[in-house]
């Protein structure tokens, strides 16, 4: 079923960039359903860009070819974690964030507030609220909460 092998990515190519921007897409359209169809395209090209330049970046692929999950990991903060929809529920999630946790040293994520089961997940990681804002990190209506492993 899945390789469960968490594989770092140094550089994207365009093959893995693509893959992790339909990963992305079609978990942000699953999860967040308070976006409209602009503010998804709005994040596209800010997606795109995190995915190049944050310092850790990983994935797991469902076989040797697609990735079906990944995380990206900057100064002890988990800064992105998406899981393809068919395979949420299968552990990858959990297996990438322990990584990050165990491995790098993350102890921070922020979280959108509308999206109940991202806040679940991490709260039973261990993640707990340690701040919110009232808009993103683009400037927008969607309230953040800010979390940390205690």
């Amino acid at each position: 079923m899945f390789e469960t092998k968490i594989e770092r990515i140094s550089e994207p190519n365009e093959k893995e960039e693509n893959q992790i921007m339909d990963v992305w897409e079609q978990s942000v359209r699953a999860t967040h359903t308070f976006l409209a169809e602009k503010d998804i395209i709005s994040l596209r090209p800010l997606v795109r860009e995190a995915i190049k330049s944050v310092s850790f970046l990983a994935c797991i692929k469902k076989d040797q070819e697609n990735i079906c999950a990944f995380i990206g990991v900057e100064n002890g903060k988990i800064e992105m974690l998406f899981v393809a929809p068919e395979t949420a529920g299968a552990g990858l999630g959990k297996q990438l964030c322990l990584y990050a946790i165990n491995e790098l040293g993350a102890k921070y994520v922020d979280v959108n507030e509308q999206n109940p089961q991202a806040i679940g997940f991490y709260e039973h990681i261990g993640f707990k609220k340690s701040g919110r804002s009232e808009l993103d990190g683009q400037g927008n209506p969607f309230p953040i909460l800010h979390m940390e492993l205690k």
